[in-house]
């Protein structure tokens, strides 16, 4: 497998994530925006710092959301947080809010100099796969990603489909299958930047 710091010089890991509020489903299959949360703005910020993500975009088309991603990003980025916990604000200064998935396909776009291979996650595999070795590997030659992580009960079939291809969906040893989002980003983070 090859590991991070294989990548050649002066090209560094271009990931980039995404946690998708509009468009994903509810328990009953219905398309709906969910509602932005603190944990998953700390937690997987905190994630994609540790595994060297640059961006991580949360999307909500809602302006009440993003008033509150706003506010829980002032407390940490410039207000007291900021001083209490220096490491918290590092990792939130990842974060970008953005209307819609289009948006973060035109920001990736314009920062990388060329569209990134964007990638879905599901519980329910689909489509093309891409395995977390073939991805690690052409992560490790320079070439841009977007990883796409649903809330809700997953991504709609117009947002997979916007996608080039889906990771693998996580599997434990039962048949249950129902990590928090916050959880399956880091695994996933760490099955493509971790070092091993």
């Amino acid at each position: 497998m090859i590991e991070r710091e294989e990548a050649p010089a002066g090209n560094p890991v271009r990931v980039d994530v995404a946690l998708v509020h509009y468009p994903v489903h509810n328990r009953n299959g219905a398309v709906i925006g969910s509602a932005v949360t603190n944990l998953d703005l700390h937690d997987i910020a905190r994630a994609s710092r540790t595994f060297g993500v640059d961006s991580y975009y949360v999307v909500t088309p809602f302006a009440d959301q993003q008033q509150l991603a706003r506010e829980i990003l002032a407390h940490w980025l410039t207000g007291h947080g900021s001083e209490r916990n220096p490491p918290r604000r590092e990792a939130l200064s990842l974060i970008r809010i953005c209307d819609d998935l289009a948006g973060v396909y035109a920001a990736a776009t314009a920062k990388w100099g060329r569209r990134p291979t964007i990638l879905a996650t599901s519980a329910v595999p689909g489509g093309e796969v891409l395995g977390y070795t073939q991805v690690r590997e052409r992560i490790a030659t320079g070439e841009p990603f977007l990883i796409l992580f649903g809330t809700g009960w997953g991504l709609t079939a117009e947002a997979l489909a916007d996608a080039d291809a889906q990771l693998p969906p996580l599997k434990g040893a039962g048949d249950y299958n129902h990590l928090s989002v916050r959880s399956a980003a880091s695994i996933v983070l760490y099955r493509l930047l971790g070092l091993e």
